[in-house]
């Protein structure tokens, strides 16, 4: 399997806007259209790449992330 980059991913999603992964900490950083930043722990690189196949990002990341896995908010940067 390919492995992920660290990379920033733009998303086409009414509650997200961006994703940015990090394979060997396993940690995914949200972007929501609100400005908050969250930054999520132990989310295996498959789900990561289910995230990005969803037709629903916001749903997805209700049904298999949001509540399931340790976070933290990651301060605005104003």
């Amino acid at each position: 399997m390919t492995p992920i980059m660290s990379a920033c991913v733009r998303l086409d999603s009414t509650t997200l806007t961006a994703a940015t992964y990090n394979e060997h900490r396993e940690t995914l950083q949200l972007d929501f259209r609100d400005g908050t930043r969250y930054l999520y722990s132990g989310i295996a690189p498959t789900l990561f790449r289910e995230l990005l196949l969803a037709a629903s990002k916001g749903s997805f990341f209700n049904r298999r992330i949001r509540s399931r896995f340790p976070y933290a908010k990651i301060p605005s940067e104003n």
